[in-house]
Protein backbone atom coordinates (compact mmCIF):
# COMPACT_ATOMS: atom_id res chain seq x y z
CA UNK A 1 0.00 0.00 0.00
CA UNK A 2 2.90 2.27 1.16
CA UNK A 3 4.60 1.69 -2.30
CA UNK A 4 1.50 2.06 -4.08
CA UNK A 5 0.36 5.50 -2.43
CA UNK A 6 4.10 6.80 -3.16
CA UNK A 7 4.04 6.01 -6.57
CA UNK A 8 1.02 7.53 -7.18
CA UNK A 9 1.97 10.81 -5.49
CA UNK A 10 5.04 11.22 -8.15
CA UNK A 11 2.60 10.54 -10.99
CA UNK A 12 0.23 12.79 -9.50
CA UNK A 13 3.07 15.26 -9.63
CA UNK A 14 4.57 14.87 -12.67
CA UNK A 15 0.65 15.59 -13.78
CA UNK A 16 0.06 18.09 -12.09
CA UNK A 17 3.32 19.91 -13.74
CA UNK A 18 2.11 18.92 -17.24
CA UNK A 19 -1.33 20.49 -16.51
CA UNK A 20 1.33 23.61 -15.34
CA UNK A 21 3.09 23.80 -18.60
CA UNK A 22 -0.42 23.34 -20.99
CA UNK A 23 -2.07 25.62 -19.43
CA UNK A 24 0.88 28.36 -19.11
CA UNK A 25 1.63 28.09 -23.01
CA UNK A 26 -1.47 28.01 -24.27
CA UNK A 27 -2.80 30.86 -21.97
CA UNK A 28 0.49 33.02 -23.51
CA UNK A 29 -0.20 31.81 -26.88
CA UNK A 30 -3.49 33.64 -27.21
CA UNK A 31 -3.18 37.35 -28.66
CA UNK A 32 -3.60 40.20 -26.15
CA UNK A 33 -2.41 40.22 -22.32
CA UNK A 34 -4.18 41.78 -19.13
CA UNK A 35 -3.34 44.99 -20.30
CA UNK A 36 -4.20 45.36 -23.32
CA UNK A 37 -8.26 46.50 -22.64
CA UNK A 38 -6.93 49.04 -19.83
CA UNK A 39 -7.47 52.40 -21.97
CA UNK A 40 -6.56 54.82 -18.32
CA UNK A 41 -3.51 53.71 -18.66
CA UNK A 42 -0.42 55.20 -20.54
CA UNK A 43 2.18 53.31 -21.79
CA UNK A 44 4.71 53.70 -19.58
CA UNK A 45 2.91 52.25 -16.92
CA UNK A 46 1.41 49.71 -19.06
CA UNK A 47 5.47 48.95 -19.11
CA UNK A 48 5.95 48.91 -15.68
CA UNK A 49 2.83 46.46 -14.93
CA UNK A 50 4.51 43.76 -17.53
CA UNK A 51 7.79 44.23 -16.01
CA UNK A 52 6.21 43.39 -12.33
CA UNK A 53 4.71 40.46 -13.99
CA UNK A 54 7.64 39.28 -16.28
CA UNK A 55 5.44 40.16 -19.08
CA UNK A 56 7.82 41.58 -21.31
CA UNK A 57 9.99 38.23 -21.51
CA UNK A 58 10.45 35.29 -22.96
CA UNK A 59 7.78 32.86 -22.78
CA UNK A 60 9.68 29.96 -21.93
CA UNK A 61 11.74 32.26 -19.36
CA UNK A 62 7.94 33.01 -17.53
CA UNK A 63 7.59 29.92 -17.02
CA UNK A 64 10.41 29.18 -15.40
CA UNK A 65 10.03 31.84 -12.96
CA UNK A 66 6.33 31.35 -12.59
CA UNK A 67 7.82 27.47 -11.49
CA UNK A 68 10.20 28.50 -9.55
CA UNK A 69 8.04 30.72 -7.25
CA UNK A 70 5.37 28.04 -7.32
CA UNK A 71 8.02 25.81 -6.12
CA UNK A 72 8.18 28.25 -2.81
CA UNK A 73 4.48 28.46 -2.39
CA UNK A 74 4.09 32.09 -4.25
CA UNK A 75 1.24 31.86 -6.41
CA UNK A 76 1.55 35.21 -7.54
CA UNK A 77 -0.90 38.57 -7.09
CA UNK A 78 -3.42 39.20 -9.10
CA UNK A 79 -2.95 41.53 -12.47
CA UNK A 80 -6.20 43.60 -11.46
CA UNK A 81 -7.07 42.87 -8.10
CA UNK A 82 -3.15 43.27 -6.47
CA UNK A 83 -4.20 40.45 -4.42
CA UNK A 84 -2.47 37.81 -3.43
CA UNK A 85 -3.72 34.75 -5.31
CA UNK A 86 -3.32 32.10 -2.47
CA UNK A 87 -5.90 34.09 -0.28
CA UNK A 88 -8.23 34.84 -3.21
CA UNK A 89 -8.06 31.07 -4.15
CA UNK A 90 -8.71 29.77 -0.54
CA UNK A 91 -11.25 32.31 0.48
CA UNK A 92 -13.56 31.58 -2.36
CA UNK A 93 -13.08 27.90 -2.73
CA UNK A 94 -14.68 28.15 0.79
CA UNK A 95 -17.61 29.01 -0.74
CA UNK A 96 -18.25 26.69 -3.58
CA UNK A 97 -16.55 23.69 -1.07
CA UNK A 98 -19.86 24.77 1.44
CA UNK A 99 -21.96 24.42 -1.93
CA UNK A 100 -20.47 21.39 -3.26
CA UNK A 101 -20.58 19.26 -0.02
CA UNK A 102 -23.64 19.77 -0.07
CA UNK A 103 -24.95 18.64 -3.63
CA UNK A 104 -22.22 15.73 -3.37
CA UNK A 105 -24.27 14.32 0.00
CA UNK A 106 -27.64 14.72 -1.87
CA UNK A 107 -26.17 13.05 -5.21
CA UNK A 108 -24.50 10.21 -3.24
CA UNK A 109 -27.73 9.39 -0.68
CA UNK A 110 -30.14 10.08 -3.12
CA UNK A 111 -28.41 8.24 -5.54
CA UNK A 112 -27.62 5.10 -3.94
CA UNK A 113 -31.60 4.85 -2.81
CA UNK A 114 -33.10 5.35 -6.05
CA UNK A 115 -30.80 2.94 -7.56
CA UNK A 116 -31.46 0.46 -4.76
CA UNK A 117 -35.10 0.67 -5.26
CA UNK A 118 -35.08 0.42 -9.17
CA UNK A 119 -33.08 -3.21 -9.05
CA UNK A 120 -35.49 -4.53 -6.75
CA UNK A 121 -38.45 -3.35 -8.09
CA UNK A 122 -37.19 -4.31 -12.00
CA UNK A 123 -39.80 -3.42 -14.83
CA UNK A 124 -42.09 -2.20 -11.56
CA UNK A 125 -43.89 1.09 -11.83
CA UNK A 126 -41.01 2.70 -9.17
CA UNK A 127 -38.41 1.23 -11.63
CA UNK A 128 -39.34 2.57 -14.91
CA UNK A 129 -40.49 6.13 -13.19
CA UNK A 130 -36.77 6.52 -11.24
CA UNK A 131 -35.38 5.18 -14.45
CA UNK A 132 -37.56 8.19 -16.63
CA UNK A 133 -36.43 10.98 -14.22
CA UNK A 134 -32.72 9.95 -13.98
CA UNK A 135 -32.70 9.99 -17.68
CA UNK A 136 -34.26 13.27 -17.76
CA UNK A 137 -31.79 14.99 -15.43
CA UNK A 138 -28.91 13.11 -17.49
CA UNK A 139 -29.93 14.85 -20.43
CA UNK A 140 -30.02 18.33 -19.08
CA UNK A 141 -27.31 20.47 -18.35
CA UNK A 142 -26.83 22.05 -14.99
CA UNK A 143 -26.59 26.13 -15.79
CA UNK A 144 -30.63 24.70 -18.02
CA UNK A 145 -31.80 22.93 -14.68
CA UNK A 146 -30.26 26.23 -12.95
CA UNK A 147 -32.13 28.71 -14.94
CA UNK A 148 -35.46 26.61 -14.86
CA UNK A 149 -35.50 26.77 -10.77
CA UNK A 150 -34.32 30.16 -10.84
CA UNK A 151 -37.05 31.48 -13.20
CA UNK A 152 -39.83 29.42 -11.40
CA UNK A 153 -39.00 29.22 -8.00
CA UNK A 154 -37.23 32.71 -7.49
CA UNK A 155 -38.83 35.02 -10.23
CA UNK A 156 -42.28 33.89 -10.38
CA UNK A 157 -43.55 31.69 -7.30
CA UNK A 158 -40.66 34.19 -5.39
CA UNK A 159 -40.50 31.00 -2.54
CA UNK A 160 -36.62 31.87 -2.53
CA UNK A 161 -34.73 35.15 -2.81
CA UNK A 162 -32.32 35.51 -5.34
CA UNK A 163 -29.54 35.76 -3.01
CA UNK A 164 -29.20 36.08 0.64
CA UNK A 165 -27.12 34.91 2.66
CA UNK A 166 -28.80 32.71 4.43
CA UNK A 167 -29.45 28.26 4.39
CA UNK A 168 -32.54 28.84 2.35
CA UNK A 169 -30.70 30.18 -0.81
CA UNK A 170 -28.47 26.62 -1.12
CA UNK A 171 -31.49 24.72 -1.93
CA UNK A 172 -31.69 25.31 -5.81
CA UNK A 173 -28.11 25.39 -6.34
CA UNK A 174 -27.52 22.30 -4.46
CA UNK A 175 -30.46 20.91 -6.72
CA UNK A 176 -29.11 21.86 -9.80
CA UNK A 177 -25.49 20.93 -9.26
CA UNK A 178 -26.61 17.33 -7.60
CA UNK A 179 -29.21 16.08 -10.37
CA UNK A 180 -27.17 15.49 -12.74
CA UNK A 181 -24.02 12.81 -10.51
CA UNK A 182 -27.58 11.62 -8.69
CA UNK A 183 -28.67 10.81 -11.89
CA UNK A 184 -25.91 9.39 -12.94
CA UNK A 185 -25.51 7.00 -9.67
CA UNK A 186 -28.82 6.16 -9.74
CA UNK A 187 -28.47 4.14 -12.93
CA UNK A 188 -24.69 2.84 -12.02
CA UNK A 189 -26.13 1.97 -8.58
CA UNK A 190 -29.27 -0.18 -10.27
CA UNK A 191 -26.72 -1.86 -12.74
CA UNK A 192 -24.39 -3.03 -9.89
CA UNK A 193 -27.12 -4.13 -7.95
CA UNK A 194 -28.47 -5.92 -10.62
CA UNK A 195 -24.92 -7.95 -11.36
CA UNK A 196 -24.83 -8.52 -7.83
CA UNK A 197 -27.92 -10.13 -7.13
CA UNK A 198 -27.32 -12.52 -9.99
CA UNK A 199 -24.10 -13.79 -8.15
CA UNK A 200 -24.29 -17.23 -7.08
CA UNK A 201 -22.83 -15.65 -3.54
CA UNK A 202 -26.40 -13.86 -3.02
CA UNK A 203 -28.38 -17.36 -4.26
CA UNK A 204 -26.37 -19.49 -1.81
CA UNK A 205 -27.06 -16.24 1.08
CA UNK A 206 -30.67 -16.43 0.11
CA UNK A 207 -30.75 -20.48 -0.09
CA UNK A 208 -29.66 -20.64 3.43
CA UNK A 209 -32.35 -18.34 4.66
CA UNK A 210 -30.42 -15.05 5.49
CA UNK A 211 -32.52 -12.29 6.15
CA UNK A 212 -33.66 -9.99 2.72
CA UNK A 213 -32.40 -6.90 4.52
CA UNK A 214 -29.15 -8.78 5.63
CA UNK A 215 -28.52 -10.23 1.66
CA UNK A 216 -29.36 -6.25 0.49
CA UNK A 217 -27.01 -4.24 2.64
CA UNK A 218 -24.24 -6.72 3.53
CA UNK A 219 -23.80 -9.23 0.25
CA UNK A 220 -25.62 -7.11 -2.63
CA UNK A 221 -24.89 -3.15 -1.85
CA UNK A 222 -20.95 -2.93 -0.57
CA UNK A 223 -19.89 -5.11 -3.67
CA UNK A 224 -22.58 -2.86 -6.04
CA UNK A 225 -21.12 0.10 -4.22
CA UNK A 226 -17.73 -0.14 -6.20
CA UNK A 227 -18.71 1.29 -9.32
CA UNK A 228 -20.30 4.15 -7.50
CA UNK A 229 -16.94 5.13 -5.43
CA UNK A 230 -14.78 5.19 -8.91
CA UNK A 231 -17.31 7.89 -9.91
CA UNK A 232 -17.10 9.81 -7.13
CA UNK A 233 -13.64 10.58 -6.90
CA UNK A 234 -13.61 12.89 -10.04
CA UNK A 235 -16.73 13.78 -9.42
CA UNK A 236 -16.48 15.65 -6.24
CA UNK A 237 -13.36 17.45 -7.97
CA UNK A 238 -15.32 18.35 -10.31
CA UNK A 239 -18.70 19.73 -8.42
CA UNK A 240 -16.48 21.74 -5.89
CA UNK A 241 -14.54 23.34 -8.76
CA UNK A 242 -16.89 23.09 -11.63
CA UNK A 243 -20.04 24.82 -10.42
CA UNK A 244 -18.63 28.38 -11.94
CA UNK A 245 -22.03 28.34 -13.85
CA UNK A 246 -24.14 27.63 -11.17
CA UNK A 247 -22.21 30.42 -9.18
CA UNK A 248 -22.71 32.68 -11.94
CA UNK A 249 -26.53 32.33 -12.26
CA UNK A 250 -27.32 32.25 -8.21
CA UNK A 251 -24.84 35.16 -7.97
CA UNK A 252 -22.72 32.78 -5.64
CA UNK A 253 -19.47 34.29 -4.86
CA UNK A 254 -16.85 31.25 -5.18
CA UNK A 255 -14.41 30.31 -6.99
CA UNK A 256 -16.23 29.62 -10.16
CA UNK A 257 -16.94 33.28 -10.39
CA UNK A 258 -13.15 34.41 -9.69
CA UNK A 259 -12.26 31.40 -12.74
CA UNK A 260 -14.58 33.32 -14.95
CA UNK A 261 -13.37 36.83 -14.13
CA UNK A 262 -9.94 35.35 -14.38
CA UNK A 263 -10.78 34.23 -18.46
CA UNK A 264 -12.63 37.21 -18.86
CA UNK A 265 -9.72 40.10 -17.49
CA UNK A 266 -6.79 37.42 -18.95
CA UNK A 267 -5.78 37.13 -15.51
CA UNK A 268 -2.77 35.12 -15.78
CA UNK A 269 -1.90 34.27 -12.09
CA UNK A 270 -5.54 33.89 -11.21
CA UNK A 271 -5.69 31.58 -14.30
CA UNK A 272 -2.54 29.31 -13.69
CA UNK A 273 -3.88 28.95 -9.34
CA UNK A 274 -7.14 28.02 -10.25
CA UNK A 275 -6.55 25.35 -12.92
CA UNK A 276 -3.48 24.39 -10.89
CA UNK A 277 -5.38 23.88 -8.06
CA UNK A 278 -8.28 21.65 -9.66
CA UNK A 279 -5.19 19.78 -10.95
CA UNK A 280 -4.50 18.76 -7.20
CA UNK A 281 -7.83 18.37 -6.22
CA UNK A 282 -8.28 16.06 -8.98
CA UNK A 283 -5.18 13.99 -8.55
CA UNK A 284 -5.88 14.09 -5.10
CA UNK A 285 -9.44 12.65 -4.89
CA UNK A 286 -8.48 9.79 -7.44
CA UNK A 287 -5.87 8.75 -5.20
CA UNK A 288 -8.29 9.19 -2.38
CA UNK A 289 -10.54 6.82 -4.45
CA UNK A 290 -8.10 4.00 -5.01
CA UNK A 291 -7.49 3.69 -1.46
CA UNK A 292 -11.63 3.41 -0.32
CA UNK A 293 -11.31 1.09 -2.99
CA UNK A 294 -9.34 -1.51 -0.51
CA UNK A 295 -11.42 -0.21 2.34
CA UNK A 296 -15.05 -1.20 0.27
CA UNK A 297 -13.20 -4.84 -0.68
CA UNK A 298 -10.31 -6.15 0.53
CA UNK A 299 -9.73 -8.30 -2.08
CA UNK A 300 -8.64 -5.30 -4.07
CA UNK A 301 -4.82 -5.55 -4.40
CA UNK A 302 -3.00 -1.97 -5.23
CA UNK A 303 0.27 -2.61 -7.55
Amino acid sequence: MAKYIVKRVLLAILTILIVCAITFFAMNAIPGGPFDGEKAISDEVRRVLEQRFNLDKPVWEQFILYMNNLLHGDFGVSAKTGREIQVTIFSSFSVSARLGGMAIVVALIVGVVLGSVAALTRNKLPDRLIIFFSTLFTSLPSFVLGTLLLLVFCIQLKWVPVWSPTEQNYVLPVIALAAYPMAYITRLTKTSMLDALGQDYVRTARAKGVAQWKVIFKHTLRNALIPVVTYVGPMTASILTGSLVVESIFTIGGLGAKFVDGITNRDYPMIMGTTIFLAVLMTTMMLVTDIVYKLIDPRITLE
